[in-house]
Parts: structure tokens; C-alpha cells; sequence
């Protein structure tokens, strides 16, 4: 049986999550774009997501989220600490994509909105940001399918409360220990059709972004 739940849980996350990264993405990626001397180690302290082990991260979130938050209650084994967690790890995800689309527009055009006497947010707002576009959308696709697919840090700080925290993820490997092996071939098939789509979506966009590049 299909857990429909789960998934729209799953769908729901990701929703929140990108709702919450984008806007800051945007700002991060821009400024990463510029040079200076604290750029790799902002680079590097936003990519450890990629290569911490998933309970490292799921331990210091236990650790972090265990005592009463801002919403009053402890954020482990709850929705909004999930979303958190999920905003955390995705970070890299949203930003890096980003990021590489500001440092793809060419210093021309950059140069020539700053001598028309544009000022700094008028250049970012009208020229830079509708330029780095397909960095937006490569970055919203990608952080959307990892956070439907992301099950270690789920797991630690969600745990699988049905209709709360059990996301897809979870589901599959609740129904794998159960045998439930239709059950968790159809939502694997699900998860695998939105990764895909999600992927392919972004080397497309990146793809035709590079060829234009190129030509410029």
C-alpha cells in the first residue's frame, strides 16, 4: 500500500525548505561571488554538509535542538525541527548552484551597469540577478530532491512519528524491515521518478548555461 502520508510529509518539507533557502541562497551566492580573502573558508564551512556523515550532523542537531527553542518546546521529534535540520543540510545544495551562476556573468557586463551609474542594488536587481536565473532553478531543483531523499539526519531528529516526521525516506525503511517490499518498491519508484526529474533539470539548465557562456 502506498503510503501517501509519508509522501506528502516529504513534499511538504521540501516546500518549506526551499520556500526558506532560496532567498538566503541567493544572498550567500552573491556575495560568495565576489573575491576576498574570507571567501574559502565561507566556502568550505557551507560545504561540510556534503561530507560530514549524516549522524555526525543528526548528533549535533540532537544536541543543539534538546533544550526548549524559541517556539518553546524542544525542536527534536518535531516538524519544525526537521525543517531546520533539512535547511542546514541542503545549504551547499541551493548555494553552490548559485553561487557559480554569478561567477559565470561576464565582468563586462558588470563593469558597464556600474559605469551607466546604476547603483549596487539597482545592478544586482535588474542586471545580475535575472542573469543568474538558471543558477536559481538549478539549485531550487537539486535542493528539492535531496530533501526528499535525505534519510540520516531525518531519522536522528525526526525519528518516524507518522503524519509528523515520518517522511518518505523513513517509510521505505520502515517497510523494508516489515517485508513491505511493494510498498517500498512504490515509493523508491516515486522518489527515484522526482530525482531524475530534478537532475536532469539541472545539467539542462547548467548545459545550455556553460554553451551560452562560451559563445559570449
Amino acid at each position: 500500500m502506498l503510503d501517501t502520508q509519508a509522501i506528502f510529509l516529504s513534499l511538504q518539507l521540501a516546500f518549506w525548505t526551499l520556500l526558506v533557502l532560496i532567498p538566503i541562497g541567493i544572498w550567500i551566492g552573491y556575495h560568495l561571488a565576489q573575491a576576498g580573502p574570507w571567501k574559502s573558508w565561507a566556502e568550505a564551512a557551507l560545504a561540510l554538509p556534503l561530507v560530514l556523515p549524516p549522524t555526525v550532523l543528526g548528533y549535533y542537531f540532537i544536541v543543539a535542538f534538546a533544550g526548549k527553542s524559541l517556539f518553546g518546546e524542544p525542536l527534536v521529534f518535531s516538524f519544525t525541527g526537521l525543517l531546520v535540520a533539512s535547511i542546514i543540510v541542503n545549504l551547499p545544495f541551493t548555494i553552490q548552484p548559485i553561487q557559480r551562476a554569478y561567477e559565470a556573468i561576464p565582468t563586462e557586463i558588470k563593469e558597464a551597469a556600474k559605469v551607466s551609474g546604476l547603483s549596487t542594488w539597482q545592478r544586482f536587481r535588474l542586471i545580475e540577478l535575472p542573469l543568474a536565473w538558471r543558477g536559481i532553478v538549478s539549485g531550487a531543483a537539486m535542493t528539492f530532491a535531496h530533501t526528499l531523499g535525505e534519510f540520516g539526519v531525518v531519522l536522528m531528529v525526526g525519528g518516524a512519528i507518522p503524519g509528523e516526521t515520518k517522511t518518505a525516506s523513513i517509510a521505505i525503511y520502515d517497510k523494508v524491515q516489515t517485508f513491505d517490499t511493494a510498498g517500498a518498491g512504490s515509493l523508491s519508484v516515486i522518489l527515484l521518478l522526482i530525482s531524475l526529474i530534478a537532475i536532469a533539470i539541472s545539467y539542462g539548465i547548467f548545459g545550455r548555461n556553460s554553451a551560452g557562456v562560451r559563445r559570449a
